[in-house]
């Protein structure tokens, strides 16, 4: 739809309910269209390794890779042979990217865990970073070397030792280098050269060619995040990603240019992403499809935003902040951009959010690309209980209990009453073997 209207719904008519009712629910992702079809690819990945993952590579991407696991990235010189411009926006990017999670890793691990001492027991927490990852970065209508930044980086800032990418290669430098750039700056060790469940599989799984990771990032298609929900448990997964999307808080302060302009920075995603706006004006609603129908004519994926806006976009209108402040709670974005006055205050008012953009001078486009955080983020409503990607994906936990022989008597029959409580005698003798002999039957 190119003349920028969207659905309109105002709070207290009919409709408004249950237009909120269906975005609470659209991260109960229907799989049933594609999960044979996935079973069926990882099942083949299991039993024949890169034999199956070549197969599916041919018949689903139309090509043959040279080799399907690549160690020699050659990351350095596709830097070197980007424009200039590109060059510098991808250093920017990963040294902010890495400022932001060495900070995070400061205030999460410091120390790397702890120990204390307490009445003749030593407790404590290891952390240790994951030994390998897989980054899934998709290569179908459009290439992201943001997303391998933000997904290797806070992986390379855990400590992670071999960062695996997952994401089908041209073997033409001029569409390649971009991700070789970005796979150098952000640590990565290997790259699989392949797209899809397959590649969700070969990491899962392992192939003779591709080794097998201890968790899966990154987001994805159907397909890919089907395949990540059914391999969840052989390995980690981040979450399974939906369609992207931004909501947009809106009052008399803000400027529908800048509205619109945010709105389409996601619907250009794809088809199924979510461009909603919630205002308490109905003029700056007039305005912002004004806008949209303006801007959307020089767009270059002019088709893909309008057919997004026709089956996703949305517009609320209530009737003060605290309506938005119910709205965003209600819709727990993936990206939450806040043009209201006192930004921070309606901002302290909502939990549900994956990140959030504070105050008319900041694009969500900012955090895609050079702000710092990483901009792989739950979606679906999964920010109720989800957050972004950060070092505390990439690191496991080892609790730490040494009792000495003092401090396990003092706590002897507590031990054993527990036990006895929960019906396991062997738990009870494995405590009174220590003390003073397991007692005879």
């Amino acid at each position: 739809m190119n003349d920028g209207r969207v659905a309109r719904l105002v709070h207290g008519t009919a409709g408004f309910d249950e237009a909120m009712a269906r975005l609470r629910d659209r991260g109960e992702s229907d799989f049933a269209k594609v999960e044979p079809q996935v079973r069926e690819i990882l099942d083949a990945v299991r039993r024949e390794g890169d034999r199956a993952v070549l197969r599916f590579v041919e018949r689903f991407e139309r090509r043959t890779p040279k080799a399907l696991c690549v160690r020699e990235l050659d990351g350095k010189a596709a830097l070197d042979r980007l424009a200039p411009a590109a060059r510098e926006a991808l250093s920017l990017a990963a040294e902010r990217i890495t400022k932001f999670h060495e900070r995070e890793r400061a205030a999460m691990f410091p120390g790397s865990g702890f120990r204390f001492e307490d009445e003749g027991k030593t407790l404590g927490l290891r952390v240790r970073a994951l030994a390998r990852v897989g980054v899934y970065a998709p290569g179908g209508k459009a290439r992201y070397p943001s997303s391998v930044l933000m997904s290797a980086i806070p992986a390379k800032v855990a400590g992670v030792q071999d960062i695996v990418l997952a994401t089908p290669l041209s073997g033409k430098a001029e569409e390649d280098d971009s991700i070789l750039a970005a796979a150098h700056l952000a640590g990565v060790s290997a790259i699989v050269d392949s797209g899809g469940a397959q590649a969700i599989a070969a990491l899962a799984f392992g192939t003779e060619s591709i080794p097998r990771v201890d968790k899966i990032v990154g987001p994805g298609n159907a397909y890919v995040a089907c395949a990540k929900r059914l391999v969840y448990g052989a390995v980690s997964i981040d979450s399974i990603a939906g369609p992207s999307e931004i909501l947009v808080l809106a009052d008399e302060t803000a400027d529908p240019a800048h509205v619109a302009a945010d709105l389409l920075s996601q619907a250009e995603h794809d088809e199924d992403a979510y461009a909603l706006l919630v205002t308490t004006e109905v003029a700056l609603a007039d305005a912002v499809e004004r806008e949209l129908a303006r801007q959307l004519d020089a767009l270059p994926r002019k088709a893909i935003a309008s057919e997004s806006l026709r089956r996703h976009g949305q517009i609320f209108i209530v009737s003060d902040r605290a309506g938005l402040a119910l709205a965003a709670n209600t819709i727990a974005p993936e990206h939450l951009s806040l043009q209201v006055d006192e930004p921070e205050a309606l901002l302290d008012g909502i939990g549900n959010v994956g990140a959030a953009f504070i105050g008319p001078a900041t694009p969500e486009a900012a955090g895609d690309y050079v702000a710092g955080p990483s901009h792989v983020l739950p979606t679906g409503g999964a920010v109720r209980f989800g957050s972004p990607l950060g070092v505390h994906d990439f690191v496991a936990r080892t609790s730490l209990i040494r009792y000495t022989a003092d401090a396990l008597r003092r706590d002897e029959a507590n031990i054993c009453a527990f036990a006895r409580l929960e019906g396991l005698e062997a738990h009870a003798r494995a405590v009174l073997v220590r003390t003073r002999g397991l007692p005879s039957s």
